[in-house]
């Protein structure tokens, strides 16, 4: 019974295993970074692999921060005789969930490097591709195989969705947040959609609760955050933890145990007294579902406190809407969707970077080492090439965007004095460690 089984009988191998041996002729999206052991299990399903006129059953969609890691994980993939049918783009922290930000990349600097080296991509892997699936003795496709292109988060105007479109050359623009605030489209109860609708910039957050370690998106005032509050004051912090899904340490023995729940916060609290770094920790496996078992009046005896991850775009939708309104609004621009008063999609990024930089130049002051100078630079250096790069696309649009156009550059020069302060500040503290 406790005998441990062989790594393919793990969640994201079985659920791989299920939808490979499924008669759906689809694409699967893989995010969170490269899982080698995961890609090369891929490779074990006849239905992702091309055949001569260059048809797969079965597509890979991957989720990637820059050119670069399209550039590593296509190639990876390539290498096991396998496609990437589909880049998605999404903003390292201008998303829905867990962000993954950049060194300091914006958006649109991104999104001009796959604009301009797309083909490179598609050279590139396909030249890997063939190797492998010749080696293999797989079937080689007669021609190259396309890819598309796509891009998400923060976008919440039609202007914003056709320029992205047309300026960068993607095959199609992805709205995730939005669509909390449209019942037809996604399980929300009825609670938690009134908090969305009424939530403004502070209540959308960039949170620690991930058990996962992984910054994490969320909505301030959750009824799973009220519910952990009363857990704590109650001198029982943590969940009994049901499900498991993110029992990943080992540190309380082998079988795992997930940082939010109360055995593993009960053990910490003892060795090292309360704090927030150990009960900030939330159960995401219910708490995800919970809205769900609420509005489908499921029942069970586990907690219905919801855990909801909304983008900070949440911020500027205020209405709940129809499945067709907001689709309307997606493609036409209805007046009234959207606050008149919301930055620019770029703007909106460009402010959550500086402001994610000031916290990690905080973090690498408190705990400085031989790496903290090289990546303080390199961030200030990428952002620096993002306004300079915002400040020549904003002069060179013509009238799009004209609206918002004088506010936009002064949101830049205001964040390139910023930077330079922050930049100072890091010289400063690089200078003082010399000491």
């Amino acid at each position: 019974k406790k005998e441990e089984l062989p790594s393919e009988y793990n969640d994201a191998h079985a659920g791989l295993r299920g939808y490979a041996n499924s008669d759906l002729e689809s694409s699967v999206v893989f995010s969170a970074g490269m899982n080698p052991r995961l890609y090369g299990y891929i490779a074990s399903f006849d239905d992702f692999f091309p055949d001569n006129n260059g048809y797969i059953k079965k597509k890979i969609i991957l989720k990637v921060s820059d050119y670069r890691s399209a550039v590593v994980q296509g190639k990876f993939l390539a290498k096991k005789g396998l496609w990437v049918s589909e880049y998605r783009i999404e903003s390292g922290l201008n998303c829905g969930g867990h962000a993954f930000a950049t060194d300091g990349f914006l958006m649109g600097p991104i999104l001009a490097e796959f604009r301009d080296r797309r083909q490179d991509l598609v050279d590139e892997t396909f030249n890997v591709l063939v190797s492998a699936l010749e080696r293999v003795n797989r079937i080689v496709p007669n021609n190259k195989l396309p890819i598309k292109v796509t891009a998400q988060g923060g976008v919440a105007t039609a202007e914003e969705h056709n320029f992205l479109i047309n300026h960068y050359n993607l095959d199609n623009i992805g709205w995730g947040t939005p669509f909390l605030l449209v019942p037809e489209a996604t399980t929300v109860d009825k609670d938690t959609r009134e908090k969305l609708r009424k939530a403004r910039e502070e209540d959308l957050y960039l949170s620690n609760i991930s058990p996962l370690g992984v910054p994490f998106n969320t909505l301030r005032g959750s009824s799973k955050e009220v519910e952990k509050f009363q857990k704590i004051a109650e001198g029982r912090p943590g969940s009994p933890c049901p499900r498991k899904f993110l029992a990943l340490s080992n540190e309380y023995g082998n079988e795992g145990v997930c940082t939010a729940s109360r055995l593993y916060q009960k053990n910490k609290i003892d060795e090292n007294g309360i704090s927030d770094q150990i009960t900030d920790k939330t159960c995401l496996c219910m708490g995800l579902a919970a809205t769900a078992v609420i509005n489908y009046e499921i029942t069970n005896r586990e907690s219905k406190g919801v855990s909801i991850c909304p983008g900070p775009n949440m911020a500027y939708f205020s209405e709940e809407l129809t499945l067709s309104e907001m689709v309307n609004h997606i493609y036409n621009n209805v007046a009234g969707v959207v606050r008149s008063d919301r930055p620019n999609m770029f703007i909106n990024e460009l402010a959550m970077y500086l402001d994610y930089f000031s916290k990690k130049i905080d973090e690498q002051k408190a705990n400085w080492d031989r790496a903290s100078a090289k990546k303080l630079n390199t961030f200030a250096n990428n952002m620096n090439h993002g306004i300079i790069y915002y400040k020549e696309m904003f002069n060179t649009i013509g009238d799009t965007f004209v609206e918002v156009q004088a506010s936009v550059i002064q949101s830049l020069n205001d964040a390139k004095q910023r930077v330079n302060k922050m930049t100072d500040e890091v010289a400063i503290l690089i200078e003082n460690n010399q000491q």
